[in-house]
């Protein structure tokens, strides 16, 4: 049966293709939202972005159709785009507190929509939460749009735990690989295999790029710019960081677990130390984006400094070093690298537009990017780059993403069966054990 869905601003301003997402059904936009929707067209953002675009999609299927987005709009599905004005449904509109709030006229126009409605079902679609509950309450079919969620308990770990017996283990060991021990094991993954009779006997493992084996996997033992992976999963992390053949590496985890500093060791080691990469290219998104920096006095430099703080203290942390033995340029301060053309380090603002080619490219706080935001950072790399998404899922600023939408989780569940990716989530925090224990109860 065919459906009537009402979409909600947020819904718009996230997915602007969400309009032609429903095929044969009924899609049904407030006037509200289109006005809304105006507020925000000439943000320099990606909901700025949006906003213009969703217009340009409208205006488009207005005249392509000849026909009057007020009575529908058909869509090459078969389905129908209608912009609904109900101002008789939003002036008598009876649940309300004083003064009718944009929210209230959008739920007058679902709720006008349901009661009008035949026999189709009719669901209104916000990622509000609270908007939610209050359609939920008089009477209204509400859900979120999930399109692009990917679910945070199910999220692609990269290291998977497999029972085996005692033979298995010896036979990798001896023979250097074994066939697939289970299916659905994706290239790069790494294997931990207990005895199904000693689970303290384990053996290490890594699916081969072809995705057709396991290989014995001997974590490295030397440190990376005076960096010692404290864990299984940091020594699983610094191994993809510092695989020239992975282009590109997500690394989930809470605050505290490592994410960023390894990253920049291995950076800085393989464009300062092996000379992999020209530079390191270290950016973080600004929030709201493309408007904060204006705010600020100072040049550029001055502006990005409150943002990149944590990237600062990270790099003087590994280039502060009081061996006199060390060489000269790995004793300079992060500014001296910059000079030098060695390092940068900018605002995810700037990064539109740009080709990126030979670079050791790390996205700190990479949460707080839609999966579009993240199409266009891994477009921008040219020939020899390798990208590191780093983020934790749980600590979002962005208000109109959450832990399943993040375009983040998304490029770890897309990217996860290539063999130019590579996965891990850091669950063990190293930072301190106070730091741990808020991760965990805060």
């Amino acid at each position: 049966m065919k459906k009537i869905f009402i979409l909600d601003t947020n819904i718009l301003l996230n997915d602007p293709k969400s309009i032609f997402a429903f095929e044969e059904n009924e899609v049904v936009i407030p006037i509200t939202c289109i006005q809304e929707i105006d507020k925000f067209k000439r943000d320099q953002n990606e909901r700025g972005r949006n906003a213009r675009t969703v217009s340009r999609y409208l205006d488009r299927l207005r005249r392509d159709a000849h026909a009057c987005l007020a009575e529908g709009v058909p869509t090459e599905k078969g389905g129908i785009i209608r912009v609904e004005m109900g101002y008789d449904a939003i002036r008598g509109f009876p649940y309300r507190n004083g003064e009718l709030t944009n929210d209230d006229r959008i739920l007058a126009v679902a709720l006008a929509t349901k009661q009008a409605a035949d026999t189709r079902p009719v669901i209104f679609l916000t990622r509000d939460t609270n908007l939610r509950i209050r359609a939920d309450a008089i009477g209204i079919a509400a859900d979120d749009y999930v399109s692009d969620h990917t679910n945070i308990d199910e999220l692609y770990t990269g290291l998977r735990e497999v029972f085996v017996p005692e033979k298995t283990i010896a036979e990798l060991y001896q023979a250097g690989q074994i066939p697939l021990p289970v299916e659905g094991m994706y290239a790069n993954e790494f294997v931990l295999f207990r005895n199904e009779t000693d689970p303290t006997h384990k053996g290490l493992g890594k699916v081969n790029r072809e995705g057709n084996a396991v290989h014995v996997f001997k974590p490295r033992t030397t440190d990376v710019w005076g960096i010692k992976p404290q864990n299984l999963e940091q020594k699983l992390a610094l191994s993809l960081l510092m695989d020239d053949d992975i282009q590109l590496v997500t690394l989930v985890g809470r605050a505290g677990t490592g994410k960023t500093l390894l990253s920049l060791a291995a950076g800085l080691s393989k464009s300062l130390d092996e000379g992999v990469y020209h530079k390191l290219l270290v950016a973080r998104p600004i929030f709201p984006m493309g408007r904060d920096l204006g705010y600020l006095p100072g040049e550029i430099k001055d502006k990005l400094k409150p943002w990149m703080q944590p990237i600062f203290d990270n790099l003087e942390m590994l280039l502060h070093s009081d061996d006199p033995d060390q060489e000269p340029q790995y004793r300079a301060s992060a500014y001296d690298l910059i000079e030098q053309n060695m390092l940068e380090i900018e605002a995810l603002t700037y990064i539109r537009g740009r080709s990126i080619p030979n670079q050791f490219f790390v996205v700190d706080e990479a949460q707080n990017l839609t999966p579009h935001e993240i199409k266009t950072i891994i477009t921008r790399a040219g020939h020899g780059t390798k990208i590191v998404l780093t983020g934790d899922p749980y600590q979002i600023d962005n208000p109109y993403l959450d832990s399943e939408s993040t375009g983040l989780t998304h490029v770890v569940e897309r990217f996860k069966a290539l063999p130019l990716a590579g996965h891990i989530t850091l669950t063990k925090g190293e930072r301190s054990p106070l730091a741990q224990v808020a991760a965990e109860m805060l």
